[in-house]
């Protein structure tokens, strides 16, 4: 029996294992005797950029109603080695390793926070990364009211203003005032930290935007700023040689992302995010058999500019990997990725949302109109089908790229 074998069960590698699912169901008896299986630490796959939010129980999908109908395996473990000239990997689970044989391999592995040896950060910190640590975030927040009466129990510092720290300090005023009585909501104090000289510098159109919006909601910005150090009572910030120290019995990082490390193991030359450069068919380059998707591979989305990490390359990334794995693995033409637009929808809490098109990021839409188009795509568009078929599926997991999300222009 032949094994298309998947890695991760992100939004890349969950397409990935249906989309090969699916050619295998249109190719019938040609594929013969052929597996598709996924290997994933959870039995859930989570809808990682809505970790910001709460609550989370609707970010999480149940893997066994979604592979389950499309006949692929969930293998429930941790890849820990990947051996790509002998095409295998090892996973380990419950104490103990087994050796999986592959045909094509797709790694989807996603990426992971990156936490730089900051005094203080890994033990002072919280993050919205994976549903775990917003989870965790979120037990800590309900605490608030019963910790020692101390400055800083309703501040809460944000450090990194990327489009998860936004989205983020857009929320939190009005998180902790559902959470500290009627009487302490003064209290709430929200900060959102970055080193660029402008808070959402990168956003083009929508910075001012975005800048008034967090000011409307009371949330204090320190652009042009450097992390010194975490404590216990708070954070440390210096700025042209001067310090300013911030009580807060909350701190969240929200920096950088980084490819999984599993990239590494595969012989190529990583790009400064440590992603495995692949072709318009997604296959890495250089090693046979291999294919990557999503936050742990670079691609030319357009032919010109590099594939961003985010749900919005990583869904049609999968689908085309899932595809061309099995068309190569049969010998049958594969699809080029192209995707020639670019969107950035970012929402702002109570506020409303921002949405921009281009890699320039020209402002079309603001406030609850943009907000309408966020919750379609948070609650709607980077969902598998809710009804379980096997027929919706494999239609969801099609190789094909979307149009951009509707919205009301202004």
């Amino acid at each position: 029996m032949k094994r298309i074998l998947v890695i991760g069960a992100g939004f890349a590698g969950l397409w990935s294992a249906l989309s090969a699912a699916r050619k295998l169901d249109e190719m019938g008896p040609v594929a013969g005797e052929t597996e598709v299986a996924i290997v994933n630490p959870a039995p859930f796959h989570s809808v990682r950029v809505r970790n910001y939010e709460q609550p989370l129980d609707p970010t999480l999908v149940p893997l066994d109603t979604v592979l389950g109908p499309a006949g692929v395996r969930l293998i429930q473990a941790k890849v820990t080695d990947i051996d790509s000239p002998n095409r295998r990997v090892t996973v380990a689970h419950d104490g103990a390793s087994e050796t999986l044989d592959y045909d094509r391999l797709i790694l989807a592995a996603g990426s992971v926070l990156v936490r730089p040896p900051i005094p203080g950060l890994d033990h002072h910190s919280f993050d919205v990364d994976t549903y775990a640590g917003a989870c965790r975030l979120q037990a800590h927040l309900l605490t608030l009211p019963a910790l020692p009466d101390t400055p800083g129990r309703y501040t809460a510092v944000v450090i990194g203003a990327g489009l998860t720290g936004i989205e983020l300090a857009a929320e939190l005023p009005a998180r902790l005032r559902e959470i500290v009585t009627e009487g302490e909501r003064g209290r709430v104090r929200v900060v959102l930290a970055d080193r660029s000289t402008r808070i959402a510098q990168a956003m083009g159109g929508a910075q001012p935007v975005i800048e008034n919006a967090l000011n409307t909601l009371e949330v204090e910005l320190r652009p042009g700023v450097s992390l010194e150090s975490v404590d216990e009572r708070g954070v440390t910030l210096t700025q042209d040689g001067s310090r300013e120290t911030i009580e807060a019995a909350t701190v969240i990082w929200c920096g950088g992302m980084h490819a999984n490390a599993l990239a590494a193991q595969l012989p190529v030359t990583l790009d400064p995010l440590g992603r495995v450069p692949v072709d318009t068919f997604l296959r890495a380059e250089g090693v046979p058999g291999v294919f990557a998707a999503g936050d742990c591979a670079r691609v030319l989305i357009d032919g010109t500019r590099p594939s961003v990490m985010s749900c919005q390359h990583g869904r049609p990334m999968g689908r085309y990997a899932g595809h061309n794995a099995v068309c190569d693995l049969f010998g049958v033409e594969m699809l080029p990725l192209s995707i020639d637009w670019y969107t950035t929808i970012c929402d702002l809490g109570p506020w409303g949302a921002v949405y921009t098109e281009g890699w320039d990021r020209q402002l079309v839409s603001q406030g609850e109109a943009a907000k309408q188009t966020k919750r379609t795509i948070n609650g709607e568009r980077i969902y598998p089908p809710r009804n379980g078929t096997r027929e919706a599926l494999f239609q969801a997991a099609a190789p094909v790229v979307q149009t951009p999300p509707p919205t009301h222009r202004s």
